[in-house]
């Protein structure tokens, strides 16, 4: 049998592992390691498995992983995220789809606490759709907001997907999560744009919230000061090369756990809880990608990159047609596939192609991340939809889903936005201080 036809058989079955929702990392780690041992024989595949393992476990750069996780759940625990929306609330929560746009804020805070989609659309569904279920929101905008603007989580740094990208391309992490900043605030403010869109044309979607004073705008401003501030320290200090990802990581979650101690809305028990949970995250992305680095040498070996790659460039086709076709595969498979395993599955056979098209890695990075978000709300797969779904089990997941179309559309015209200008994603990176 050739090369490429275990190459072949070997994706297959990782489809179909990963239909049958068989855990990514392993899945990735059986396909992986039975296909190099069935081209390089088992002790190929055996040392394999063993020198990635100890080279990615002691690899340096990954403790920014843990470290931005526990500055989230931490800020999580602390409430954190109640105050970034009640910020939010204070100032847009009177005009009409107010409530659902101080959601889209707090979610893009929080986003910049976290680095987790997930994480940002199970919080802030806890802390919004109450709110909005007691002003008489509809429930397809209300949980449509939530499921949508969680994704933020994957895009505005610090983010975890990022971290990936840059780990399997080799790129800058500190690059990366600057070049995600203009292009998250952009699609936040086209999430508010869709909001108040969809409130003019159909007012009872989102009737107007309370008035507040200016009093209480500034007391709940005063009490999103410290997150927004920690935030501004540790992304400021990337850019200025006052901190690595990983010491900014590491000044954010300490920040985080002390402001928690001072303010007393953490204790030791829910400090510990946090930690639990941040260790049992970094092992999970730490599986996903020590099996990525088993399956992208299988693949190599195959030579399927190098097939589609030589197919690709041969085409009689412009240089944005190319992106097109590349971004179009990652749409697809965004409805049926997550958002990691669509990463190491394909960033083999496509980031060669882009290298030798001359587009820059960073800014492909930016379009790669932002059409995982745009899986996350996808129908059938939507992992952000069933998180949504979970807080609410009320709604019947049809809803949730015709309610996140509106903002699935805003995320292909941002897209297309950053397409058409590169340099809204490449301005931060290319003017850092080094």
């Amino acid at each position: 049998m050739s090369p490429m036809i275990i190459g072949v058989t070997g994706l297959a079955a990782l489809f179909v592992l990963l239909m049958i929702r068989v855990p990514v990392a392993f899945a990735m780690f059986v396909v992986g390691f039975f296909g190099i041992a069935s081209l390089n024989g088992t002790n190929a595949a055996t040392s394999l498995l063993a020198s990635e393992t100890f080279t990615l476990a002691s690899s340096p750069e990954l403790v920014v992983i843990p470290l931005f996780i526990l500055m989230g759940n931490v800020a999580s625990a602390t409430g954190m995220s109640r105050q970034l929306y009640n910020a939010a609330y204070a100032f847009v929560g009177q005009v009409r789809g107010g409530l659902a746009s101080a959601t889209v804020i707090g979610c893009g805070g929080f986003a910049a606490l976290s680095g987790s989609s997930v994480a940002s659309a199970l919080t802030m569904g806890k802390v919004a759709l109450g709110e909005m279920d007691r002003y008489d929101y509809d429930t397809r905008l209300s949980t449509g907001v939530v499921a949508a603007g969680g994704t933020l989580g994957i895009l505005i740094p610090p983010s975890t997907g990022f971290v990936i990208y840059a780990i399997l391309t080799e790129q800058s992490i500190g690059r990366l999560f600057l070049a995600g900043v203009f292009p998250g605030l952009l699609l936040l403010a086209m999430f508010v744009a869709t909001i108040t869109l969809l409130c003019w044309l159909r007012p009872e979607f989102g009737p107007p919230g309370p008035r507040t004073s200016i009093r209480e705008k500034l007391r709940a401003l005063l009490g999103a000061a410290p997150i927004v501030a920690i935030i501004v320290f540790t992304i400021g200090g990337i850019y200025g090369g006052l901190f690595s990802p990983v010491e900014a990581a590491a000044v954010g979650a300490g920040l985080v756990i002390v402001l928690g101690f001072m303010s007393r809305t953490l204790n030791v028990f829910e400090l510990w809880q946090a930690t639990r949970q941040s260790i049992v995250t970094t092992a999970t992305v730490m599986l996903i990608l020590i099996a990525a680095h088993l399956l992208n040498p299988f693949l190599a070996l195959s030579h399927i990159p190098d097939a589609v790659g030589a197919f690709i460039t041969g085409l009689d086709m412009s240089f944005y047609s190319i992106l097109a076709i590349i971004l179009l595969v990652y749409l697809a498979l965004g409805c049926v596939l997550e958002g990691f395993a669509m990463m190491v599955l394909t960033l083999p056979i496509f980031f060669p192609i882009i290298t030798q098209m001359g587009i820059d890695p960073i800014w492909f990075g930016v379009l790669v991340v932002l059409t995982l978000e745009m899986g996350l709300i996808s129908p059938p797969v939507g992992l952000n939809v069933f998180i949504v779904k979970s807080v609410a089990p009320h709604v019947p997941l049809s809803t949730i889903f015709y309610g996140v179309m509106p903002f699935w559309i805003t995320m292909l015209v941002t897209l297309a936005i950053l397409v058409a200008f590169p340099q809204i994603a490449l301005f931060l990176p290319n003017t850092m201080l080094d």
